[in-house]
């Protein structure tokens, strides 16, 4: 993988100002003012009050504002190269000067069995937002145009590639973007007419194995923006550590997921990633370079733990807790209801196995999915998380599927803790064979695998999966009459509706955060749930703006619904719907998280320089979509009109909803 650095300890005290570790190897190479010198588009801004643009909108290929092609070669020349403006990748299947037959035959039959999108410099892994102007297809129609990929790149490989692609955008008022693996539901890695920070590169790691900050004293590991998660597996071997990281290895350690709260494996047990931030270091909208800990910038160490990406600044690097290796075992339980016989009918991740537990009639199944989700309060409560699906297969047929985890338990122990949800299968008249208990010693793995994973990474494929996300309360399960009501809301949506449930259980309480988790900004709903599930569909590439309107009217009626039984509650926004009704409350919190990020993001950002779809403050702009389609990010972004007059529909009244 390019850009790996070579990492030299830079140990040093504590102090006053809280800087309890050097900087990575990349984050001591920063811009000074002499660097800046007879160049006013990479100037640091003077000392003082802010002075934010007047402008309506950020400059645009082709507005009067946009910077001419003399100031982007400059650019590069003081990026030292790293500026990059490369075509859609599926330009190679289109007739003109970037045609390339054996190219496009890669990206439409192989592309996806490999890293090649996550290395991409301009791909997102969701192709929707992007406009779909340019989709990879051996005979493709129409031409392939930008739409809403940005227009130019920074391959950052050092702070200062960032602290100049972010004086240069804030300078010349140009939109900003950052972009790590682009594993993204949401169309935040993306941005028409946008400067794109690209920080995949930066994947340093260091082992820190005594590490003393506040009242922290212990392990630890700092390691860079752009880690993805095979490689922090690979670390967590090496150095016989355990660290809490995502399940999906591609996903960055250090990206939107983490900035979001980031759920995984040990998140009963240890909770959430942005619960195990000791020490940040990122870049501002003023384009310097600060550490964040709990002991100076700690408006920055509270908000970028759990209170979104992309609005505060550019994260390089942080450093998080370590604990000691740990075994996971997993378990498997399968359920189908009248299975097609053809199995090109059945969903992609539905299998049929030689586990599956059959059932012929519709009550029943979800009489026995029922069963399966009342024991998720106990899976929670004893430190386990659990993965599961409900797949629609067709008329009166559908499939459950799910794993569960147990970070730290031995075979018997697992064994012992299922018993009483087989019990009640059997109390039921349901004769499933719990084969998988058999079965567990096989998975009886240490958390980060018995293999290093090699270069170039796991295998990645683009998908316009969309995720609406609910986090279930507690309550959901103490109350016999709302634990029906949400299994009624459930069924609904994947019975009538045709989606597919995605449910994932974790228990990240505020007890579980500990020190310095629980003062984080991460999502109170969080710290309540037991359950933090999701309504998914793939949005076809050739949707049209009316048929994507369309979807979104049906999808608001089963979303509304899943709301009605969960009062108050909240949303996963990495896993939520970008036209998520009342968005700040639902993805940040009703008890005042929302006001109190918003300050930070006012504070540190007066220029309103950083901007993605829902993040916070983005209320105060709306990207004037080309094709209307919704939430689309193939536009140029713009000043909301006062009065609410703007077409950004996340404004409007607060509902506790």
């Amino acid at each position: 993988m390019a850009g790996v650095f070579l990492l030299q300890a830079l140990l040093c005290t504590s102090s006053l100002m809280g800087l309890a570790h050097g900087a990575l190897n990349f984050e001591s190479v920063q811009l000074k003012e002499k660097d800046v010198a007879g160049f006013p588009g990479v100037a640091f801004p003077k000392k003082g009050k802010a002075q934010p643009s007047n402008a309506k909108c950020k400059a645009f290929p082709g507005s009067n504002d946009w910077p001419s092609s003399a100031e982007w070669r400059r650019l590069n020349a003081t990026l030292g190269g790293a500026l990059l403006n490369p075509d859609p990748p599926a330009a190679a299947c289109y007739k003109g000067p970037n045609y390339d037959a054996a190219k496009c035959s890669f990206l439409v039959n192989n592309a996806s069995n490999t890293h090649y999108y996550i290395d991409d410099p301009i791909s997102a892994l969701t192709t929707w937002p992007q406009g779909s102007t340019c989709l990879p297809a051996l005979n493709p129609t129409g031409k392939c145009t930008r739409g809403g990929y940005p227009s130019y790149i920074v391959n950052a490989t050092t702070v200062k590639h960032i602290q100049l692609a972010i004086n240069f955008a804030r300078n010349k008022n140009v939109r900003l973007v950052i972009k790590n693996t682009g594993h993204d539901f949401g169309g935040r890695s993306i941005g028409a007419g946008s400067l794109s920070i690209w920080t995949h590169n930066l994947d340093a790691f260091e082992y820190l194995p005594k590490f003393k900050l506040g009242a922290y004293s212990g392990p630890a590991a700092h390691f860079g923006a752009g880690l993805e998660q095979w490689e922090l597996f690979n670390q967590m071997q090496l150095n016989n550590i355990t660290i809490v990281g995502a399940g999906f290895r591609a996903i960055g350690a250090n990206g939107g997921w983490f900035a979001s709260g980031g759920h995984g494996s040990l998140a009963s047990l240890y909770g959430l990633a942005a619960d195990q931030a000791l020490e940040l270091h990122v870049v501002t909208a003023d384009g310097r370079y600060l550490v964040a800990n709990e002991l100076q910038n700690t408006d920055l160490f509270y908000a970028l733990r759990g209170g979104g990406g992309s609005t505060y600044g550019v994260v390089t690097s942080v450093i998080v807790k370590a604990y000691p290796p740990i075994t996971l075992m997993e378990s498997n339980l399968y359920i189908a209801c009248n299975p097609p016989a053809d199995t090109n009918a059945r969903a992609r991740w539905a299998p049929i196995t030689a586990a599956t537990n059959y059932v012929n009639d519709t009550e029943r199944f979800w009489e026995a999915v029922s069963i399966y989700f009342r024991f998720k309060e106990t899976i929670v409560d004893t430190k386990n998380v659990d993965w599961d699906y409900i797949y629609p297969l067709g008329p009166n047929s559908f499939s459950f599927r799910t794993r569960i985890s147990y970070p730290g338990l031995t075979p018997s122990q697992a064994a012992n803790l299922l018993q009483p949800l087989y019990d009640q299968f059997t109390i039921a008249g349901f004769t499933f064979h719990p084969t998988n208990l058999t079965e567990l010693s096989s998975t009886y793995l240490p958390y980060a695998g018995t293999s290093l994973t090699a270069p170039p990474g796991p295998a990645v494929g683009t998908a316009n999966t969309r995720y609406r996300s609910r986090l279930y309360p507690r309550e959901n399960w103490s109350d016999d009459t709302l634990f029906n009501a949400t299994m009624s809301a459930i069924r609904f949506a994947v019975e009538t509706g045709g989606y597919t449930f995605h449910g994932l259980s974790y228990g990240p309480t505020l007890e579980v955060a500990g020190y310095p988790g629980r003062t984080s900004a991460v999502n109170p709903a969080w710290r309540k749930a037991v359950m933090h599930g999701a309504l998914m569909t793939v949005q076809p590439t050739n949707f049209t703006p009316q048929q994507a309107r369309d979807e979104e009217a049906t999808m608001a009626v089963y979303t509304k619904r899943i709301r009605d039984v969960t009062p108050g509650s909240g949303s996963y926004m990495n896993e939520g719907d970008p036209g998520e009704p009342d968005w700040q409350g639902s993805f940040y919190g009703r008890d005042g998280t929302y006001e109190k990020l918003l300050k930070v993001k006012k504070d540190r950002d007066p220029w309103g320089l950083f901007w993605a779809r829902t993040t916070v403050g983005s209320e105060a702009w709306e990207v004037q979509s080309v094709d209307g389609y919704p939430w689309s990010q193939n536009g140029r972004l713009c000043k909301v009109a006062p009065e609410g007059k703007g077409k950004d529909k996340g404004k409007g009244k607060r509902k506790n909803k």
